[in-house]
């Protein structure tokens, strides 16, 4: 039989916000309790006392702020942050000719020197991130193609992730909803095994640098 606080538990973790707001202390739980209660018995299909529900969100309260600090431990250190400007982001349909033109960029390319440059194929469509100086032979080289969208003035925030980050649960939104929280507005995310790259506008390029500085910190 599923009980107050799972319920409970289900209503704030498919709300992220709340989720967070929760972790950090900063939520009157009578409020809070208040203002879900008609959710929670509706789903239980039964009365329940608002002092149930606080009961239930001080429980999770705790749960969630174990879960944050176990993700902080996991960085013994505060990582590297590497910021990478002046780059172009474009997403094509994907097409029988594309790896070809792939190619021939990364051919063009091999005597140019501290580019960055992404690829990201996924069923129907690859984004490619490259530095502006490499725009001209990008869209150059894949003018025949269908372009559905490109973003200019765009800057890259890359965190060296500890060996091992891919088996914490939750570490990606750790970071996500630090940003997310202050109205960070990500264009694309890119990863390998050990490294985390957001890409941004420039223009919030400093405002997300410090919040990352600052959730780490403490480590």
């Amino acid at each position: 039989m599923i009980t107050v606080s799972e319920v409970v538990e289900s209503i704030v973790r498919r709300t992220p916000f709340l989720e967070e707001a929760l972790s950090r202390g900063i939520l009157n739980l009578s409020a809070l309790a208040r203002e879900i209660k008609p959710e929670i018995e509706k789903e239980l299909m039964k009365k329940v006392r608002e002092g149930a529900i606080v009961m239930g969100l001080k429980r999770l309260s705790s749960k969630i702020k174990k879960t944050h600090n176990k993700q902080r431990s996991f960085f013994k250190n505060p990582p590297d942050l590497m910021v990478r400007s002046n780059l172009v982001e474009i997403t094509i349909l994907n097409s029988e000719t594309l790896l070809n033109k792939q190619k021939r960029l990364l051919e063009q390319i091999k005597s140019v020197q501290n580019y960055f440059l992404t690829f990201t194929q996924g069923i129907y469509e690859t984004t490619i991130i490259v530095s502006k100086n490499l725009e001209e032979k990008l869209l150059k080289i894949f003018e025949d193609e269908k372009i559905i969208s490109k973003f200019e003035n765009l800057s890259s925030i890359t965190i060296q992730l500890p060996e091992g980050s891919a088996l914490i649960p939750g570490i990606y939104s750790f970071i996500l909803k630090a940003l997310a929280w202050e109205g960070i507005n990500l264009i694309e995310v890119v990863s390998t095994f050990n490294e985390f790259t957001i890409i941004l506008e420039s223009k919030n390029t400093d405002r997300a640098f410090s919040i990352l500085k600052r959730i780490f910190g403490g480590i």
